[in-house]
């Protein structure tokens, strides 16, 4: 049996995690999903009619990217941002772009814009 406080690191589709205007257009929204397996840590960046999910790991240490609720993206809103050792992703593609891992990337977490609703694909 797995344990309940396990990090997983995907997700079954087609569950309804918001309404796209629960995202602001540039913004970026934390989700935690209890699943029998564990507990899945993620979040999703909207940009105009689509969203990219990500694991919320950062690749440099292994650490949620926030240390505040939702605060995923830099003060401008044109990249992901680490707070925790400045790492900087892009929105769309989650590719380190500079930091501790240039080159390295966060990883995906598939979601689309289905009708009003961002669910898992």
């Amino acid at each position: 049996m797995m344990d309940a406080n396990m990090r997983l690191s995907h997700t079954p589709a087609g569950v309804k995690l918001c309404k796209t205007e629960d995202i602001a257009d540039g913004g970026a929204r934390n989700f935690v999903l209890q699943l029998r397996a564990g507990r899945f840590h993620g979040f999703v960046v909207r940009e105009g009619t689509d969203a990219f999910g990500y694991i919320d790991r950062c690749p440099h240490a292994g650490l949620p990217l926030a240390q505040q609720l939702d605060d995923y993206l830099t003060p401008d809103g044109s990249l992901i941002a680490c707070s925790w050792h400045g790492a900087l992703f892009g929105k769309q593609d989650g590719l380190c772009v500079g930091g501790p891992c240039t080159g390295q990337s966060l990883g995906t977490w598939p979601v689309q814009i289905d009708g009003d609703w961002i669910i898992t694909a």
